[in-house]
């Protein structure tokens, strides 16, 4: 095994990155970066019917949005390749010669109707079903009948009937015995590697010490493990750890609303609050701290602290976890991760102001929870976009509001110098004038200003609008009044 530790993350590209995958990418890549060791990306690829050149190329641009990088695999060549599995069937074909010559694999000719009958007569006589080894003995002579017939073999494990023991580092000790699993396919009848035959030739190969993974694969170790020792491999450390839930505690799926992190991230998430959350369920961190940054959470990643119990997404929290991150960005990096959300919202930012709509941005980004909200709180600031709601209306109905705005507009009309200065001093004037203060005073000014009863801080949207701007709007709402 290597001096350093070597973890692997080998998705299959059968669909998008779902969030449960992304959060075992990011298990491994904390290990390997606290540890000091190096992260394999391998992409499983042989199923031919389901894998998609599509799902490869998005899987790779959503690890790098999330900050999730590799040091071996596709496009970051090392001493192992090739890192995807359909460019490594000859290798899985001298490794099943290797089975065969030792009689500890062999063909099965039996087909799907067949297995699916065999499986519901022990379902029936309430066995655990499992391959019985019909075709474990066939006669050579049994065998080249069977393929003279058209029959193609598919290859299976000759399971020993032993007890498989391993520790898993979250889970502790664990047994599984062999006469409950029957004999397992490793090659299938199309001469595609199995999983379980694929990932241990592959682990072994790439040097693997450490494989972390959800813990679905659990009863995958115990085959895994009987391989190694068939091929007389040193198996690598496994660590499983629970899986993400849905608020009913079944297991995450599109059932529950958004699980690609690819959705996420068109819904105006921040990679950093996603990760952050990811790598919160589940684990723990050191005097329960929730907010961590990339390198806060490789220094504190521990597999000790892996919870063996569930861990239910909680999209709320999700949600509070990103506003926080947006309300704590620098202003030039909020606008920038921001312009393709304003752009598909029809706002084109190439167009507009920078300083101009760096304040813009300043003023509402209390408002925003996730980057697609820019769009709602931002109209206020453009003409075009500006219409007053229901509910402003009926602020502007109050009997008080009139004179509000009156007093407000009447100090306009002379007003000269900074905008934020003219702001405070009409507010002024319109409280001495009219003797109305507090929300009776500022409500109306909001509601006119805004056409909205809540938003920014009233005397940043006045700023930014300017006297010309805000006077236009508050003599429309006295006209309309």
């Amino acid at each position: 095994m290597s001096d350093k530790p070597r973890v692997r993350f080998a998705p299959s590209p059968t669909g998008w990155l779902h969030v449960g995958n992304a959060r075992t990418a990011l298990f491994n890549w904390m290990f390997a970066r606290h540890t000091g060791g190096s992260l394999v990306l391998r992409i499983e690829d042989t199923d031919e019917s389901r894998s998609h050149v599509a799902y490869q190329v998005s899987l790779a641009e959503d690890l790098k949005w999330l900050g999730i990088d590799w040091d071996e695999g596709p496009e970051r060549d090392g001493a192992y390749g090739p890192y995807r599995q359909s460019q490594r069937l000859h290798i899985y074909e001298e490794y099943l010669k290797k089975l065969l010559s030792t009689e500890m694999a062999y063909p099965c000719y039996c087909t799907e109707d067949e297995l699916e009958e065999e499986r519901q007569s022990l379902i029936l006589s309430r066995r655990m079903p499992r391959y019985m080894g019909k075709c474990r003995s066939l006669t050579r002579e049994e065998r080249a009948a069977l393929e003279a017939a058209g029959r193609k073999p598919a290859y299976r494990f000759k399971v020993p009937q032993t007890t498989i023991e391993f520790k898993d580092l979250i889970r502790g000790p664990v047994r599984f015995e062999g006469d409950a699993i029957g004999d397992f396919i490793i090659v299938r009848s199309n001469g595609m590697p199995a999983y379980n035959f694929a990932v241990v030739i592959d682990d072994h190969l790439m040097r693997i010490t450490h494989v972390i993974r959800g813990e679905d694969h659990l009863s995958n170790t115990a085959s895994q493990i009987m391989l190694y020792r068939a091929f007389g491999f040193e198996p690598p450390l496994f660590a499983h750890h629970c899986l993400i839930l849905g608020r009913d505690h079944a297991k995450l799926s599109k059932r529950h609303g958004s699980v690609s992190v690819d959705e996420f991230r068109r819904r105006g998430y921040l990679p950093e609050a996603l990760i952050n959350y990811l790598g919160l369920l589940g684990s723990s961190f050191a005097g329960g701290r929730e907010v961590l940054s990339r390198d806060q959470m490789i220094e504190a990643f521990s597999l000790e602290r892996a919870s063996k119990s569930g861990a239910v997404f909680d999209e709320d929290k999700l949600r509070w976890l990103n506003a926080g991150y947006i309300r704590n960005m620098p202003s030039d990096e909020l606008v920038r991760r921001l312009e393709p959300f304003l752009n598909q919202a029809g706002y084109e930012t190439q167009s507009l102001d920078p300083e101009w709509l760096k304040k813009v941005v300043e003023s509402v980004r209390e408002e925003l929870t996730v980057l697609t909200d820019i769009g709602a709180h931002i109209d206020l600031f453009f003409p075009g976009r500006y219409e007053i709601t229901p509910e402003a209306r009926r602020i502007l109905a109050a009997p008080a509001a009139r004179g509000a705005l009156g007093a407000f507009d009447e100090f306009l009309d002379t007003a000269e110098g900074d905008p934020a200065h003219i702001y405070t001093a009409a507010m002024k004037h319109a409280a001495q004038k009219t003797g109305l203060k507090g929300k009776d005073l500022f409500m109306p000014v909001r509601a006119a200003l805004t056409g909205r009863a809540t938003g920014p801080q009233l005397g940043q949207v006045f700023e930014i609008l300017g006297v010309d701007e805000a006077a236009k709007r508050l003599r429309q709402a006295l006209k309309e009044g």
